[in-house]
């Protein structure tokens, strides 16, 4: 082999690896999307999950290892060759948090340290406590009330500290309450409708007047591919806060699903309150309900992260990807079983705007 035939492998593996990128909870919601818009923007993308019938297996267009987060030789393993690495694992159903979450995490970081790699984390709300409020920036003190923000809080600073010290690149992107197609775990599904049923009966969490942040799925992850793919521009340390939907008056994502419901069956869905006495009477008992507990104050004060810098980072590639809501609900009930399917008509795809479209012409997946 000559040395030109050496460099131009070498040159072609440099490629390859420059767009490859292990997603950690491919399985889930927003790992699901992030590793779908990743693959339909080009990439290389392998997930790690446990119970696989084979070591590894392709589909949907990914590489599928068999592995655990939990385990640091499984992360080590499944990162070789990348040079992304998302970190979207969550224990189930909020539980093992304390156990699971920092050291999944730590495993990422090793891994990403041992490559140079870009870590990118699906941040959320948590961080904040209520000295934040209403409209914390990116580098608002984070002086959370709860278990769960305070781990999340030592998430970003391990995040930080490594990437400081020059181990690897660390990209935080912080949304507001996920739904959306593949989201399972998450308030929209678990509390304002019922999967698999006609939606008959709307709850609604949060009090009249109290506004709340929604994140539809496709969105977050077409801008975290936008932001991937422009990691060589960021700082080492970079964070982002995602708009998504702000529900003004609380009422808004409910009066939504009663307008699409409507619209697609000619049902007029029930507007009602969610049951916090019964979550109150049972979480001594249901650990879900403990975690649901915990989290209430989100819904009885209004906290909304403003995506500006977001928006001026993503200004030259199509803005900050945006579907409207009644069109993201659309979908999100189609998913959930609650619809029947259906193709979305020419108005309706109207509804996405400008910057979604964009985006998603960038990104090669559907807006």
């Amino acid at each position: 082999m000559t040395s030109m035939d050496a460099s131009g492998q070498l040159a072609a593996m440099t490629a390859v690896t420059r767009r490859t990128a292990l997603v950690l909870g491919a399985s889930g919601g927003i790992g699901g999307a992030v590793a779908r818009a990743l693959r339909d923007a080009g990439w290389t993308v392998r997930a790690l999950k446990r119970g696989l019938a084979s070591e590894a297996e392709h589909r949907d267009g990914l590489h599928w290892l068999r592995g655990d987060a939990l385990e640091a030789l499984d992360v080590q393993r499944a990162a070789q060759g990348c040079s992304v690495i998302v970190h979207a694992v969550n224990p189930p159903g909020y539980r093992g948090w304390a156990e699971q979450v920092l050291p999944m995490l730590d495993n990422t970081l090793a891994a990403a340290a041992a490559r140079g790699a870009t870590v990118v984390l699906p941040g959320t709300v948590y961080n904040f406590g209520p000295d934040a409020f209403p409209r914390p920036g990116e580098d608002a003190p984070q002086r959370p009330l709860t278990r769960k923000g305070a781990i999340r809080v030592e998430m970003e600073r391990r995040l930080r500290e490594g990437a400081e010290q020059g181990r690897f690149q660390a990209i935080v992107l912080r949304a507001g309450d996920f739904f959306g197609p593949g989201a399972a775990n998450n308030w929209f599904s678990q509390g304002l409708v019922t999967p698999d049923r006609p939606v008959t009966r709307i709850q609604q969490p949060g009090a009249d007047g109290v506004g709340h942040q929604w994140a539809y799925l496709p969105d977050v992850a077409a801008a975290m591919t936008a932001l991937i793919e422009r990691r060589e521009r960021l700082p080492q340390f970079a964070r982002f806060h995602f708009e998504g939907h702000w529900d003004a008056d609380g009422r808004q994502m409910a009066e939504a699903i009663l307008r699409v419901v409507r619209r697609r069956t000619g049902a007029v869905p029930r507007l009602t309150r969610f049951p916090w006495w019964a979550v109150r009477l049972a979480q001594p008992v249901v650990p879900l309900f403990r975690e649901l507990a915990e989290m209430r104050y989100l819904w009885r004060e209004p906290l909304r992260m403003d995506q500006a810098r977001l928006a001026a980072e993503l200004a030259r590639d199509g803005g900050v990807p945006h579907t409207s809501l009644d069109l993201a609900v659309e979908r999100t009930l189609e998913s959930l079983g609650c619809l029947p399917a259906a193709a979305v008509d020419a108005s309706a795809a109207g509804r996405v705007n400008r910057s979604s479209a964009a985006a998603a012409a960038r990104n090669g997946h559907p807006a």
